[in-house]
Formats: structure tokens, sequence, C-alpha cells
């Protein structure tokens, strides 16, 4: 009986280690509570605003809300299965961290596709819940009201953080820019030799784009997506875009930017909020967020007066 006993410890001991210290919940949720500062755990129409990274098992980086900025914000919903990050979550309050591991099988699940390359055996979240507004007795408009005003108190601090984040950028990579009246600071590092475009003529142009961290969101150019590793559509084209300059049809900083640079021109655009994606942001891009450019205008065409217009592909604003 006692060698059952100790069997029995040594197999506890051993799953324990396996799983690195995790527990077993419902559905087959493993998770790890990190920090826990024992307050109200989240319920179904809480206000949430929390910080996450998903990672593979390999601990390969699928998303992370700290590159971009910007928490994930949302009203807490009813978990879709059993052992779901929504059920994880349901077991934090403010100030709370924590890492869940889910079944790869049990999300991709009903036909729903996988990533490119993707062979995990389990999706990773590791948690940070920023901030939890409690719906509780409140009525609609006094929860909407202290959610509203969170909110503005959010996108202030980015708004004011801003400048500082820009000149960080500036002074980290010691560059000489110029500055146009619109805001849009630029650099051309290698001066082109052909025409510049004006209003209506297509630019042709390879571009990578960044956050002022450093953090390659889009490109154009193959190789720098690879060493960026922003996750590869098998079916895009990498290649030179076309836009038609002057046509409001991409930010207005590029509008301005792409007719201060003749055919074969390099340039590093640095581009205020303002100018980009505003108050608004877009996808993992946060409001009042500057961008960084890398451009090169690879050709200038005008527009052919006995022929239709052509129809372009626009680059992709952001790779989720």
């Amino acid at each position: 009986m006692k060698r059952k006993l100790m069997f029995l410890s040594l197999a506890a001991i051993g799953l324990a280690s396996c799983n690195g210290g995790f527990k077993q919940g419902e559905g087959g949720l493993l998770y790890n509570i990190h920090t826990s500062k024992g307050g109200a755990k989240i319920k179904e129409g809480d206000f949430v605003s929390l910080n996450m990274v998903v990672k593979t098992d390999g601990d390969s980086v699928l998303n992370s809300t700290y590159e971009s900025g910007q928490p994930n914000r949302l009203a807490m919903p009813k978990p879709q299965a059993k052992g779901d990050v929504v059920a994880g979550i349901g077991l934090l309050g403010e100030g709370d961290s924590a890492t869940f591991k889910i079944s790869a099988d049990s999300i991709f699940k009903g036909g729903q596709q996988r990533p490119p390359g993707f062979k995990s055996k389990y999706l990773v979240f590791q948690v940070k819940i920023e901030k939890v507004i409690a719906k509780g007795n409140l009525n609609d408009q006094v929860f909407r009201g202290r959610v509203t005003d969170y909110l503005k108190g959010q996108m202030d601090g980015l708004k004011a953080q801003e400048p500082a984040k820009i000149k960080k950028y500036i002074d980290d990579n010691h560059l000489k820019l110029e500055k146009t009246a619109s805001g849009l600071l630029y650099v051309i590092t290698n001066p082109g030799t052909g025409e510049k475009p004006a209003p209506h003529d297509t630019a042709v142009v390879n571009y990578t784009g960044k956050m002022v961290n450093g953090k390659v969101f889009d490109t154009s150019i193959k190789e720098e997506a690879q060493k960026a590793k922003i996750p590869m559509d098998p079916m895009r084209q990498f290649a030179p875009i076309r836009i038609p300059v002057g046509e409001a049809k991409v930010i207005a900083g590029w509008d301005e930017g792409l007719q201060l640079l003749n055919k074969g021109a390099k340039a590093i655009f640095i581009i205020p909020s303002d100018i980009a994606y505003k108050d608004q942001g877009i996808g993992p891009i946060a409001p009042y967020t500057p961008l960084v450019f890398e451009m090169e205008m690879v050709n200038v065409v005008h527009p052919n007066p006995n022929t239709s217009k052509p129809i372009v592909r626009l680059p992709p604003p952001v790779t989720k």
C-alpha cells in the first residue's frame, strides 16, 4: 500500500513538472497565476483593459499588445467553451497577471484555419489586467460614463506622450531631419536623379513601416518581412506598390512625402499621428501613434489621357 501511495505521489510530481508548474482547470485549461492582488474577480459585463502576449509553445510571439502600445479593451464576454482564454481571464482581477496554455486543437476547430506554418500543441497567453470597471449594479448610463472617462484619460495620455516618443526616436537614431508645415519629418538618405511625382501621377514605391520602438509592422520587401519575422501570407506578392499621388488614397503623410522624392530617391519619413491615423488608430496601431517609413521611389508613371485609370493595389496599412 505504501509503495502504491509513493508511486501515485511521484506520478503527481511528474505531471506537475511536465506542465511547468501550471494548474489544470476546467476544459483542460492550464494556468499559472503570477501576481494576485486579491481584488474582485472579473465578471461578465465588466469593462476590462488588459495587455496580452500570444505565443506558440516554442516561444514564438504571434501577437503582442506591448508592441503596439495598445491594450485590449473589452466588455467581458461569456466564455465560448470551458477552458478558453475568457474563462482564464475570469480567474483574475485588476492588477493580476497569469499565463494560460490552451490546446491548439480546441482553438482551431470547426474548420478555423491555423496560421501559416503553425505546428504548436498549445497557444500560450500571457495576460496582465491593467484596469477593471465593474458593472455590478450600476445602471448603463453611469457605467458607460465611467468607461468613457477612463478611455478619455488614456487617449489624453497617449496624445501627450507623442512628441517625446518622436524626439527619442530621432535622438536614438541620430537623424537630421527637415520638417514641412504639416509636421512631416523627413530626410532623403539617397538622392534620386529622375523627376518627382505630381498630383495624379502614379508613384511606384518600396516601403517598410515601423513603430518608433523599431517594430516593423508592414513592408513591400520580402527580405524585410522575413527579417522582422512578420507572419507570411503565402498569397501575398511582395513587390513595389503603385500609389495615385495627391488623391487621398493613402495617409496624408504619404501623400505629401511622396511628392518630395524623385525617381531613385530613398528617404525616411517620421509621420506624426495627425497626418497618419490620428486619434482612431487602425489594427495594432494605437491612437496618437507616430509612424516611421523607409521609402524608395522606384518609378514615376504619368497618367495616359487616352486610357481609363488602372486599378491599383494600395498598401495594407498594417500586418495583424
